[in-house]
């Protein structure tokens, strides 16, 4: 079994419904992961977003259960890293808590370690930029390249 996983947690100062929007709608998604894509929010349906420059993600959605539970596939077209679309799996479940929410993700099946420490720093990047936006703030201008 694999067990490379990465798991981010992160308090975030609005309630989990405004957080799930941000997971659900297209322009919210883009203002704090994306540049561009195509999302069909919907069990089986299917995105594609070009998260910065030529770094383009894929995946299906598995499973949305507002405003607690989200759940995709993942994975990269093209890019260096060897995770294929869909070859793994994002979890994201939200639990109010005092402040606002608690947002836990979980992406599993990652292929090594290296995998999992690129998209570790790339979770608490967009997690970070989520907590901003969701919170009624401007994340700026995405630096990752």
């Amino acid at each position: 079994m694999n067990d490379n996983v990465v798991t981010v947690e992160r308090t975030i100062a609005a309630r989990p419904e405004t957080v799930f929007s941000f997971f659900t709608d297209r322009d919210r998604w883009l203002s704090w992961m994306g540049e561009d894509g195509e999302f069909s929010f919907e069990p089986g349906g299917a995105y594609r977003t070009r998260v910065t420059g030529e770094h383009v993600a894929e995946g299906r959605f598995v499973e949305i259960d507002p405003p607690k539970r989200l759940v995709f596939t993942w994975g990269w077209v093209a890019d260096e890293m060897p995770v294929p679309p869909g070859s793994t799996t994002v979890e994201i479940t939200l639990e109010p808590v005092d402040g606002g929410t608690l947002l836990r993700l979980v992406h599993r099946g990652l292929p090594s370690q290296e995998a999992c420490d690129a998209h570790r720093e790339g979770w608490t990047h967009y997690t970070d930029r989520l907590a901003t936006v969701a919170a009624g703030g401007d994340p700026g201008p995405d630096d990752r390249t």
